[in-house]
């Protein structure tokens, strides 16, 4: 990937409807051959950015530049790009050869060149042999393949893609995650991939941008994201997340829940309010003792590759994940390690869990959560 070529850069974009603002002088810029997923909760903005790159809304304010050159005034047919929609907008008096055949044809491309590229996009999908199939008795999984084969047989520099899987049933969203992938990278075109899914893009993206309400709170690599959330917004938004208050007594020495640790994180002021976070996974619990935090396992909920088990430490419930379990009612210790501990700066964001409270049930111990 060369990160040096941009290929889309929106600048100052802003949209509202209804009065409401959507998107709020928003940059972004987005590199050639990339992989992007604009990751965000529903009514964040992220669909609104894809239609305006796709040139089906118009921006109030701000620019969008393709390959450097302003694209405000082009219409969406002129522009080098295609869009698979998560309804997939076939044509079902159509095969599935005249699909994928339809844009070329509008292009009035000879039939020869139609019938190599469409036999190339069909391989390219795995649909090849289904040319003459319908595609109203095709699986949904089918369909979207034809919607992609469709949207690529034109050669778009670029191909937006707006919560494609969202209709898939769970297996097959998984194997799909892996084949779009696949064909981005053998294709080395930039796919502009929209969804809420964090699972969806850290499992395929180059580059995650996290977004709420009109703004990007972070982009960066899955790695970064995971790592190294900037908020704990981005923290919580993306996998599982316990967001304590902390006091930075002074770099690399956090207070949280009554005890003090160390940690990496350095830059703040001397006893500065932060956001401490801690992934269930780092945690790792053992026997109880004076020097760290202290609760009660309330439930364990068996996950298959790991138990996810929630331990009640006053008012604050803790989520931690190990391959071995606790028993509901056992006194543990949270043992944390300073590569564990990631401090942020203070924010307004609450997680949803902040306050949780679950019913003790002995009966949940090692059982399949429904």
């Amino acid at each position: 990937m060369d990160t040096n070529n941009t290929i889309i850069e929106l600048k100052g974009i802003s949209k509202s409807y209804n009065g409401m603002k959507v998107l709020d002088k928003l940059n972004l810029t987005i590199h050639d051959k990339e992989f992007v997923t604009l990751l965000g909760p529903s009514g964040c903005g992220k669909t609104t950015i894809l239609r305006i790159i796709g040139g089906f809304v118009e921006q109030d304010e701000g620019d969008v530049f393709f390959m450097g050159k302003n694209i405000n005034d082009l219409p969406p047919h002129k522009r080098q790009l295609n869009t698979v929609f998560q309804k997939y907008a076939l044509f079902t008096h159509l095969d599935v050869y005249e699909n994928v055949a339809f844009g070329l044809r509008l292009k009035k491309t000879p039939e020869k060149e139609i019938a190599k590229k469409v036999k190339e996009m069909l391989e390219l999908v795995n649909l090849k042999g289904y040319e003459s199939r319908r595609v109203d008795v095709l699986s949904g999984g089918q369909q979207q393949r034809v919607a992609i084969a469709r949207a690529l047989a034109n050669n778009p520099k670029v191909l937006l893609l707006d919560e494609p899987l969202g209709a898939l049933d769970l297996k097959l969203r998984k194997g799909m995650q892996v084949e779009l992938k696949k064909i981005q990278q053998s294709l080395g075109i930039t796919f502009i991939y929209v969804t809420h899914d964090q699972e969806e893009a850290l499992t395929m993206s180059d580059t995650i941008v996290v977004m709420e309400n009109g703004k990007i709170h972070q982009m960066g690599t899955p790695t970064d994201i995971y790592n190294e959330p900037i908020d704990a917004f981005t923290a919580d938004f993306i996998g599982e997340s316990n967001i304590v208050p902390g006091i930075m007594h002074k770099d690399y020495l956090v207070e949280f829940s009554g005890k003090c640790y160390e940690c990496l994180d350095k830059g703040f002021e001397q006893d500065e309010e932060v956001d401490v976070v801690i992934r269930p996974e780092d945690i790792k619990l053992v026997e109880p003792n004076e020097k760290m935090i202290t609760g009660i396992v309330e439930t364990v909920v068996f996950k298959g590759m790991h138990y996810e088990m929630r331990i009640r430490c006053g008012e604050k419930l803790w989520k931690a994940q190990d391959t071995i379990f606790e028993p509901v009612g056992k006194e543990v210790g949270i043992h944390l390690t300073p590569n564990d501990i990631h401090v942020m700066k203070k924010s307004d964001f609450v997680p949803n869990n902040s306050k949780e409270v679950v019913t003790p049930n002995p009966e949940n111990e090692g059982s399949n959560e429904n």
